[in-house]
């Protein structure tokens, strides 16, 4: 019988902290609409996980200039700052591996947006990057 490692992991404080410095800079560079600062904050190729409008699963990867090119259409480029207020959860499958549940609610101006997704980040050269992003409705753009 083969025997898998134990693979357990309880996070010290330091990278809990160290996982919600990481969102507050993304958030800073998204509610900018710094798509460019956004992508610095990636490692591509990009892994994208999501549902389309038929209820289908769909997956995708995007290297960097994709991910600009659809964020920046997305985000747009309205006048005002975009703010987040977020609950996250990180579940941390070792030191360096990180899914991270968010539920947030996204203001532009007077449009308000509840969004619930996931990132799987990891961390290279001690710095966290996200390598998959995990939100339902995106399927339509990933094909």
């Amino acid at each position: 019988m083969t025997v898998l490692p134990d693979t357990a992991y309880t996070p010290t404080a330091e990278e809990l902290a160290s996982i919600e410095e990481w969102f507050a800079e993304y958030d800073a560079a998204a509610g900018r609409r710094d798509i460019e600062r956004m992508a610095d904050l990636a490692v591509f190729p990009l892994n994208l996980v999501s549902d389309d409008a038929t209820g289908q699963g769909a997956s995708a990867q995007w290297d960097r200039r994709r991910f600009v090119d659809t964020m920046t259409r997305v985000m747009g480029g309205g006048p005002e700052d975009i703010t987040f207020e977020s609950t996250r959860t990180p579940v941390f499958l070792g030191p360096a591996i990180a899914v991270v549940f968010t539920d947030s609610v996204m203001t532009a101006g007077e449009h308000t947006q509840r969004l619930r997704y996931a990132d799987v980040l990891v961390r290279r050269g001690g710095s966290w990057a996200f390598q998959t992003m995990i939100q339902g409705g995106w399927g339509d753009r990933l094909r």
